[in-house]
């Protein structure tokens, strides 16, 4: 069991935990992840994480409350536990040797992005950023990335807070304006990430993107999460999540990832809580 001893409601959607997980805070690193289960009933549901601390035992995630699991996930509070939370899984995100990257986030997908920001900063490498929200009131996290980056341009859809305009607009600025960078790491919506691929490749820039199928164990033993990159199929639990996005069949990608939209609709809205139900008989 894995007790949960931080939570923050960053905005309305999403939050931040977290928890008590020394073994997985002692091997964690930028770029990786985590899959919890609520309880033995539970889905197994994959989130990068968000942050560690190794003297604490302890590692944070945030995520969006969209689904059964998460809106789950979310109604648990400080002091309770989860069944499980298993990591770290993945590849750690590549820093090294790099002068000058530029790491892009959209929405939730900015609790991936700073981690891997502060990766490339503690790398030595100058760290441009670039993060977008549909709006002010959605912003997160916007302090710990000033700290992390050595510039941070802030996008939102309808201009109420920093620039207007998507994160690819102020890319392909910096681009025009002859900015060099050895990478470009896009970490968001997969819409976004195809679009800033797309914004760079004109550029010859080398661009990961960090990738979110649907995955089961995370082992590479279902194939759940397989992509295909470069004509080939991948596992992302294994082989990535980040992989090169020039490279990535986003097609595919957005088919797959849909197939469960509607059934999980359908759970969310079908689910009656155990806990009240008997709560309610007792009463009766």
């Amino acid at each position: 069991m894995y007790k949960i001893v931080r939570k923050k409601e960053l905005n309305p959607s999403v939050t931040l935990m977290e928890i008590e997980a020394p073994f997985v805070a002692k091997k964690a690193k930028a770029g990786q992840f985590i899959i919890f289960r609520i309880d033995e009933m539970g889905e197994r549901v994959p989130l990068t994480i968000t942050g560690y601390d190794r003297e604490k035992g302890t590692v944070s995630i945030i995520f969006q409350k969209v689904g059964f699991s998460t809106i789950a996930l979310g109604n648990l509070n400080e002091g309770d536990y989860i069944r499980d939370f298993v990591g770290p899984l993945g590849r750690p995100t590549e820093v090294e040797g790099k002068k000058r990257v530029c790491v892009v986030g959209g929405g939730v997908g900015c609790a991936i992005a700073l981690p891997a920001a502060q990766a490339f900063r503690e790398a030595g490498a100058e760290v441009d950023v670039i993060v977008g929200f549909r709006s002010k009131d959605i912003v997160i996290l916007e302090e710990e990335f000033r700290a992390a980056a050595n510039n941070l341009y802030l996008m939102t859809d309808d201009g109420s807070y920093g620039e207007k305009g998507f994160v690819t607009v102020k890319l392909q600025e910096l681009l025009e304006s002859g900015r060099e960078y050895d990478e470009v790491l896009a970490i968001g919506p997969v819409p976004m990430m195809k679009f800033v691929c797309k914004t760079t490749e004109p550029f010859g820039v080398h661009t990961i993107v960090s990738l979110n199928p649907i995955m089961v164990d995370g082992t590479g033993m279902c194939g759940g999460c397989r992509v295909t990159v470069g004509g080939e199929t991948k596992f992302a639990c294994v082989d990535g999540p980040e992989f090169d996005g020039h490279k990535v069949d986003f097609a595919e990608l957005m088919s797959r990832n849909g197939v469960y939209k509607e059934r999980e609709a359908q759970v969310t809205k079908d689910h009656a809580c155990r806990m009240e139900a008997m709560g309610k008989a007792l009463i009766k």
